[in-house]
């Protein structure tokens, strides 16, 4: 597929004043925060410009109209049919978890997570003055598994719900490994959680950026199980680049999880962008074909990446990412400290994340959601210094 729109220059990159170009001086190249270096969307651009051109800029208002967005969507990309009524708008994915964990632990209770992990899961756990249970994801793979990168745990997962977890918090797909989670661990997932009556967060943003070879399965789909103990948090935030507007739903699937979304204060729509609603119903409704380019982008970094690690840092391990566009990097052979990402912002004037943040020392995450010629520069550049 050959795209058609332009990834804007790296001069024009750094006129934006988002997080990721606004926190480093000019000649820092920065791979570092979920967003990408894309253009928007001509339905999403053209959204919003109607909505400024008519001064459209107050409140969210309560419409259906994302809700059944959001079911359009996931029946034509997933196969999964989900009522509308389950779902409720938040204003992002941290205040949708921390806002339900309100709702269904108590101070102290156990929360669990499984690192290397998004960073602020463990800071969502702790603002609702839960206990913070890490069960990190299997060292190796099962030897059925065609994915050769870690797993969810579920022996350590069943030992953690057995000793009185009341949540666990899915990231899936898994950031910042781009792994996919297989049907039959979110099948195994859910039986434990029905078993130990541990309520499952999941968090689902990643999800319409599945890559070729993998098969995103939302959690909620799996099973009676799952309806009854589960959240799904999906966006599009991650797929469309609308993290800035402010636009989540929570969806749930049967009676038991959707009584506490409902304790949800009725001002949860309102501190939601209106912006953020605009563009995300645009996105969902009509940017399939856009997505579709991203993808393809997203699939031929993803081997430029393990092309130039190959040429220019062997001694770096990173397993291709199933999902999304931001890659782990295993640089402990490369003996830059737990904090790989420091040496190299300070040698190589490359900004990525530190791993240490997501529970493991030595690596680093990579974001490569950009010109194949970024992040040709930046290889060559870590490769200058190692």
């Amino acid at each position: 597929m050959t795209s058609t729109f332009q990834i804007p220059p790296l001069a024009e990159l750094r006129r934006r004043q988002s997080a990721k170009w606004h926190t480093f001086p000019e000649d820092i190249l920065a791979l570092t925060v979920a967003e990408m270096d894309f253009p928007l969307a001509e339905p999403v651009a053209a959204a919003l410009h109607d909505a400024i051109r008519r001064s459209d800029t107050g409140y969210a208002a309560p419409t259906g109209d994302l809700a059944d967005a959001v079911a359009d969507f996931a029946d034509r990309t997933w196969g999964w049919r989900l009522d509308p009524a389950g779902v409720h708008t938040v204003a992002d994915v941290g205040i949708g978890i921390v806002e339900t964990l309100r709702r269904i632990v108590a101070p102290g209770d156990a929360v669990v997570i499984s690192p290397p992990v998004y960073e602020p899961f463990s800071w969502w756990v702790r603002e609702v003055g839960a206990h913070l249970v890490q069960v990190p994801l299997t060292e190796t793979p099962r030897a059925e598994d065609d994915y050769p990168g870690p797993r969810l745990d579920l022996d350590a997962l069943e030992q953690a719900f057995a000793e009185g977890a009341r949540a666990y918090l899915l990231c899936s797909p898994h950031n910042p490994l781009g792994l996919v989670h297989p049907r039959e661990d979110l099948i195994a997932l859910a039986e434990l959680a029905d078993r130990y009556g541990v309520f499952v967060l999941a968090d689902e943003i990643h999800a319409p950026l599945v890559l070729a070879g993998a098969e995103f399965v939302p959690f909620l789909s799996v099973s009676d199980d799952a309806r009854r103990w589960g959240f799904s948090f999906l966006s599009a935030s991650k797929g469309w680049n609308l993290a800035g507007l402010k636009a989540t739903v929570i969806v749930t699937a049967d009676r038991a999880p959707r009584r506490y979304v409902d304790r949800l204060s009725p001002h949860c729509l309102y501190r939601t962008g209106h912006l953020g609603v605009i563009a995300t119903v645009a996105a969902l409704n009509e940017g399939d074909p856009w997505l579709a380019e991203v993808l393809d982008i997203l699939d031929r970094n993803r081997v430029l990446l393990a092309e130039l690690l190959e040429k220019h840092l062997p001694v770096a391990q990173c397993i291709p990412a199933q999902a999304s566009f931001l890659a782990w990097i295993d640089l402990r052979e490369l003996g830059w400290g737990e904090d790989p990402a420091a040496h190299i912002l300070a040698t190589a004037k490359v900004a990525l994340n530190a791993g240490h943040r997501y529970g493991s020392p030595g690596f680093a995450r990579l974001n490569f959601g950009c010109a194949p010629e970024t992040l040709t520069e930046a290889i060559t550049r870590i490769a200058e210094y190692c």
